[in-house]
């Protein structure tokens, strides 16, 4: 499967002995960009890569021209990158003799075309001359669509998420029966057919319409940045600063994971993919396998909300909220993106440095990189990146014209430098380009293979949306937030938080925050008067914490897998070092100037207090403090109390207060007593203060 985020295990795990493996070659660039399996296999490889050409110009086209209707266009896309995906999970059911799967996946196919074709062919007439009436035959294919749809998100995200489906495809039919506030009139079966398939809407609605326009071309260049080697040059950086910090090699795993997965868009693919390489080599160094898997997790999940990207989780919200541009949404991410990288970067200090035994991380990347190296790679990477931020950030233009800017000029520069470079060395230019342009195929792969299982997810999430929305679940989740809470802003956030972490388990960072914006970011804008990018950040950052809290954590299950170690071991680590992104939601209603977009006096004040809040509540469940046990405990109390307060109480007086308490805790502390090794910054010794 291509990513089945509920069962996703690895086989990288260290052995015994210890070793530190090669590098991944699913991270780093490998000798033959293109290389593909003999036989069947390397057929249906070979297909994936040709399909994959038409496919991403037929993305470019529309998106330079835009000459089609968006939903028309849609139903183009949606069915490309079905049958695209097909054609990658084929082989794996031909190899293990599944005939059953085999042939449901070839009868998938055969309804994808034919429902394609179709809905491409008679768009305008269905959706704009018969809204609302559909043929006997229609109707029977939106069956099948619906079906289709149904077993291929079993197929990409295991049966928690499949559950998701069912319920809410049960509950437009349940209404009637159900009491109280979440009861409705109910939908009949070819309603239900006609919202999922065959109105414009459902699968090939508003979601699928922006991963076709926005999404796509943005996991396009994250498979680009994967074949052209970029995961090399972040993991090399990442490692040079093994020696400034004793941590560096764990800090190695929290760049690269959260760099990588600010595109990747899915906090448990990341940890698969970059864990695969940084938790080996965390546990080669001496870090626990809990510690390590813990660790990655929370890199993994970090990177979810980073801007210039944040998972693609900012296009959904620049698109879902009324007079707010992209660039308001990242420049309103970048006061708690600091809070959560800077209270993480200690967390992991604290906890790793005590146990790596080799800091320097000698033997790794003995090949260092030249000068001319450097500068070259630098503009390789560095330019479509600040492209992406000039022409987002400055000019403006729309954000599917800067995806596509972003992609080509990916595309030119990792066939230019190399030539450069090559031309520079005197190697051969013809071998060269001929290298960079299987790693461009290659890129035009892995973006399919990134793009395929996230467009099914969204297709199902909008079409379950959109089922929800015409039973008006909404009103429904609002009145009973009210009545739960009593009207307590308190309760009401807690309860809404806890509503978000069960909605996002084992999503997408996409899929869980769509799921969410529209079901419990109203009731927050509307019932408790919180700005709208308040509330979106709220519920997008408690969305995401699906993936670290237990018993499903799917992102902890992932880094599990590849360390080896015990699953509720590495979720108490996991939480420990990512304790304030649990608080951070509820900074943003009680103090919403964090995340308004502008960096005045008040977002700034607002923002310094809920970051010292934060390395607080870091201090007092990670430092090793050396009092005896109930001291240290009632130590550790205080000072996560402390920092909450800090954090979240709305007046600011009392925020103060609180850090005054936690800066006598820390006087008394260094006064009384001397904490474990935890680690020194650039050489101060082993035993010193972090």
């Amino acid at each position: 499967m291509v990513a089945n985020d509920d069962n996703s295990t690895d086989d990288t795990r260290d052995g015994d002995d210890g070793d530190v493996p090669a590098p991944d070659e699913s991270i780093l660039e490998t000798d033959d960009p293109l290389s593909v399996a003999d036989g069947l296999r390397g057929k249906f490889e070979w297909a994936v890569i040709l399909g994959s050409i038409p496919f991403w110009l037929v993305v470019f086209w529309y998106s330079k021209t835009q000459m089609m209707d968006r939903g028309r266009y849609a139903t183009l896309f949606l069915g490309g990158v079905l049958i695209l995906y097909l054609l990658i999970e084929l082989p794996d059911t031909i190899e293990e003799k599944n005939w059953l799967e085999t042939a449901l996946m070839t009868v998938s196919g055969g309804i994808v075309l034919t429902g394609t074709v179709y809905l491409f062919a008679s768009y305008q007439e269905i959706v704009n001359v018969r809204a609302g009436h559909a043929y006997d035959y229609e109707i029977a294919l939106a069956l099948a669509l619906s079906l289709m749809m149904i077993y291929l998100t079993w197929r990409s995200f295991g049966v928690t998420f499949l559950a998701v489906v069912l319920g809410g495809i049960g509950y437009g039919f349940a209404g009637p029966y159900l009491a109280g506030t979440l009861s409705h009139g109910g939908l009949t079966i070819e309603r239900t057919l006609r919202i999922l398939a065959i109105s414009g809407d459902g699968f090939y609605g508003f979601l699928t319409q922006l991963v076709a326009a926005w999404i796509a071309l943005f996991l396009l260049y994250a498979g680009l940045l994967k074949a052209y080697g970029a995961f090399d040059l972040i993991l090399r950086i990442a490692v040079r600063s093994a020696k400034y910090i004793d941590s560096g090699i764990a800090q190695t795993a929290v760049l690269a994971s959260a760099i990588i997965g600010s595109v990747n868009g899915s906090q448990t693919a990341n940890a698969g993919m970059t864990g695969s390489f940084t938790i080996p080599l965390m546990k080669k160094s001496g870090v626990k396998p809990e510690t390590a898997g813990g660790i990655e997790a929370v890199a993994s999940t970090s990177g979810q909300v980073l801007p210039p990207v944040m998972g693609a989780g900012a296009f959904i919200m620049a698109s879902l909220i009324t007079g707010i541009t992209y660039g308001d949404v990242i420049v309103a991410g970048l006061i708690p993106a600091v809070i959560l990288v800077v209270s993480i970067f200690i967390a992991v200090h604290y906890v790793a440095a005590p146990q790596i035994d080799n800091p320097s991380m000698t033997g790794l990347f003995d090949d260092a990189l030249s000068r001319q190296d450097v500068f070259l790679e630098s503009i390789k990477y560095g330019v479509p990146l600040l492209l992406l931020v000039y022409q987002l950030g400055i000019v403006q233009v729309t954000v599917m014209t800067a995806a596509l800017q972003t992609a080509v000029a990916m595309i030119v520069l990792g066939l230019l430098i190399p030539l450069v470079d090559a031309a520079l060395e005197g190697d051969s230019l013809g071998a060269t380009l001929l290298h960079t342009l299987k790693q461009t195929l290659e890129g035009f792969r892995q973006g399919v293979i990134v793009v395929a299982p996230i467009a099914i997810i969204l297709a199902a999430i909008n079409g379950i949306v959109d089922i929800l929305m015409a039973t008006g679940v909404p009103t429904a989740i609002s009145l009973t937030l009210m009545d739960l809470s009593g009207g307590v802003p308190l309760i009401a956030f807690f309860l809404a938080m806890v509503i978000c972490i069960l909605l996002g388990l084992g999503m997408p960072t996409t899929a869980s925050y769509t799921v969410v914006a529209l079901l419990i970011a109203p009731t927050l804008i509307n019932q408790f008067l919180i700005p709208d990018l308040a509330a979106h950040y709220f519920v997008f950052y408690a969305a995401i914490l699906a993936g670290l809290t237990p018993p499903i954590a799917t992102c902890v299950a992932v880094a599990t897998g590849i360390a080896g170690g015990d699953f509720w071991r590495t979720c108490i680590e996991a939480i420990k070092i990512s304790a304030p992104l649990f608080v951070l939601p509820f900074v943003f209603v009680y103090h919403p100037a964090v995340v308004s977009g502008e960096f005045s006096a008040a977002a700034l004040s607002a923002g310094a207090i809920a970051l010292l809040g934060a390395i607080a509540i870091i201090h007092g469940i990670n430092y090793r403090f050396t009092f005896a046990r109930g001291a240290t405990f009632g130590l550790r109390v205080v000072f996560a109390v402390a920092g909450i307060v800090a954090m979240v109480h709305p007046e600011q007086m009392i925020q103060l207060g609180a850090l005054a308490l936690v800066l006598v805790l820390y006087g008394v502390q260094t006064t009384l007593g001397q904490s474990e090794p935890t680690g020194a910054v650039s050489g101060a010794g082993r035993g010193g203060q972090p």
